[in-house]
């Protein structure tokens, strides 16, 4: 019993002593060692390590290879320059529609045949590293071909053989009529045939970059918003709801407007003298009619925004033009107040200068008052006359804000008219026509 008992005691003191020894080493090791012993450089001939490089590839670390060797060339040069005589070959098809091939890189022999790839393995517990000689490959992806069963295309059904025949008779005794169609029916089958996993590939990447492109019609929203028109609803049910003088011009700028002196002259049968022959001709009318005051307004800033634009001049840079200086404005637009002139003038110009953006957006302007004033149909010639354009450039700019112009016979001559009306008629964006 004494002997057991014993034999007990050691074993227990032992493997306390192995448990300390372990740990003690276990110490040892985790320290980085003072000396590195680099081994021999090692050949393998069988399973060697690779180094493959994959250009222009996104390679998943889940594909596995199989490896083959295949005899290398006897006429080659690197064998005698101490190089294994067999070449490796890697090999996968473990993707759903890419099989991926690693093959050794030979293509430097003629410039540095001595050129060779090592591996270095740490041994932290031995503090040796061994030098491994491994292969350079390249690895290269290519689409797996669908391919048909031999069984499947052998196959014909008895419509297809019916089909055939017809066709057969068709192209001896039918009508040109009847050879064109089916002459179309086979070209359709070949194209359709020739569709393979290659293209299916292409097409989903097509797809799939193409997902969030603009379509047509978002094109021509962000057209119609970056437009230079006139503040609208576009969206209204009525007409005259979709320029809207108080919200295009401000109802603070609008009320500030005098009409009093023109109301007074019209009462009075004076005349009015305005440098515009627009508002020359409508101003009586207007003053006679229904909501005089709130139209005469319009009118009367539809008039100092021509006076603002006949008072520029040709800017120093092509295609701007040149507003004059606060005093110069406010003696040319004269009654206009201060916060109307202030207003035409940052709204159609920045820093004193009017680009083709501000010219754009006052002709715009011009036009919707124009329309708002003679009941939504114009005849342009008065605003061609006092904006100085041509015909073809007034007509673009009702365009613009939707309108559509056509020519009337007016006692026994041609007139334009801008006619703005339900629903509204935007410029369309205009795609390249596709080649053929």
């Amino acid at each position: 019993m004494g002997s057991s008992s014993d034999k007990k005691r050691k074993s227990a003191e032992d493997t306390t002593l192995q448990i300390k020894k372990k740990k003690v080493d276990s110490e040892k090791s985790s320290k980085s060692p003072k000396f590195i012993n680099v081994g021999v450089v090692k050949r393998p001939q069988y399973a060697p390590p690779v180094v493959a490089a994959t250009s222009g590839l996104a390679l998943s670390s889940s594909i596995q290879f199989q490896a083959y060797a295949t005899p290398a060339d006897k006429t080659s040069k690197r064998k005698k320059n101490g190089a294994p005589a067999q070449e490796l070959l890697l090999h996968s098809a473990n993707h759903r529609t890419m099989d991926y091939t690693a093959r050794e890189d030979r293509t430097g022999d003629s410039s540095d045949p001595y050129l060779k790839h090592y591996i270095g393995i740490f041994n932290p517990q031995t503090a040796e590293v061994e030098i491994v000689e491994a292969r350079k490959t390249v690895l290269r992806g290519t689409v797996r071909s669908q391919k048909a069963v031999d069984e499947a295309m052998e196959e014909k059904t008895q419509k297809q053989q019916m089909m055939a025949m017809r066709n057969e008779l068709g192209e001896a005794f039918g009508t040109k009529k009847a050879k064109k169609a089916i002459r179309d029916v086979t070209e359709n089958a070949i194209t359709s045939q020739k569709v393979g996993q290659s293209e299916l590939v292409m097409m989903d990447a097509i797809k799939t970059a193409t997902k969030d492109m603009s379509t047509k019609e978002d094109l021509q929203a962000a057209v119609d918003n970056a437009r230079p028109v006139p503040r609208g609803n576009f969206d209204a049910k009525e007409i005259a709801d979709v320029y809207v003088p108080s919200q295009i011009i401000g109802s603070e700028v609008l009320n500030a407007i005098p009409v009093m002196d023109w109301q007074e002259s019209v009462k009075n049968l004076e005349d009015i003298q305005v440098p515009s022959r627009f508002v020359a001709k409508r101003v009586s009318n207007v003053a006679s009619s229904d909501d005089a005051v709130h139209r005469l307004r319009v009118l009367r800033y539809l008039l100092f925004v021509i006076i603002f634009w006949n008072a520029t001049s040709q800017g120093r840079e092509r295609g701007t033009r040149s507003i004059g200086k606060r005093d110069k404005l406010r003696e040319v637009m004269a009654p206009a107040p201060e916060i109307v002139i202030e207003n035409i003038r940052r709204k159609f110009s920045d820093g004193g200068v009017m680009r083709k953006t501000h010219v754009d957006l006052l002709m715009t302007h011009c036009c919707a008052f124009a329309a708002i004033i003679d009941g939504f149909k114009v005849n342009t010639i008065d605003l061609r006359e006092d904006l100085k354009l041509e015909q073809k450039q007034l007509n673009q700019y009702f365009i613009e804000i939707g309108a559509r112009v056509k020519q009337q016979k007016v006692a026994d001559k041609m007139e334009n008219f801008a006619i703005l009306q339900l629903p509204l008629q935007f410029p369309k964006i205009r795609l390249p026509a596709r080649k053929r």
